[in-house]
């Protein structure tokens, strides 16, 4: 049995036709681009979307927490208006009011002899291991009564 080609059908047919059962190659490469393709606009749209959270990562702690926050919420909402707030948010320089009003509180504390409490931005270990113990503070305390005498 032999296989005819119908008078109507053109006696060269182009490449990418395959025949009944075998691999379409062409099919099998479009997939392969797609696949690729959507996966880079994908991490295209998330490193973009990063971007605020990025030029906020060298600011303030507070200030980068805000931009996360609002990066996400722009995520899982779809509201673009969260995005530029952060991007403009991370984009200016916040002012630093908490180190001057904690040097405030500091020297008040002092003023008042109540011994300073314990500084929020520090871990829990550091400031146990920086206060001397009573019997290195009188030692440390006649040290300075002599260095002052001798001024």
């Amino acid at each position: 049995m032999s296989e005819l080609l119908h008078p109507a059908a053109p006696h060269h047919l182009p490449s990418f036709i395959t025949a009944p059962g075998e691999t379409d190659v062409l099919m099998v490469i479009v997939g392969i681009v797609l696949i690729g393709a959507v996966l880079a606009v994908g991490n295209l749209y998330l490193h973009l979307h990063t971007m605020p959270e990025r030029m906020a990562h060298k600011s303030q702690k507070f200030q980068f927490e805000i931009v996360a926050v609002l990066g996400l919420l722009a995520l899982f909402t779809h509201n673009h208006l969260f995005w530029v707030i952060g991007l403009f948010l991370a984009m200016i320089d916040l002012p630093d009011f908490s180190t001057p009003l904690r040097k405030i509180a500091g020297s008040v504390e002092k003023m008042a002899g109540v011994a300073p409490g314990q500084d929020p931005t520090e871990p829990p270990g550091e400031t146990v291991a920086a206060q001397p113990s009573a019997g290195s503070n009188a030692k440390a305390e006649s040290a300075k009564s002599e260095v002052a005498s001798h001024a």
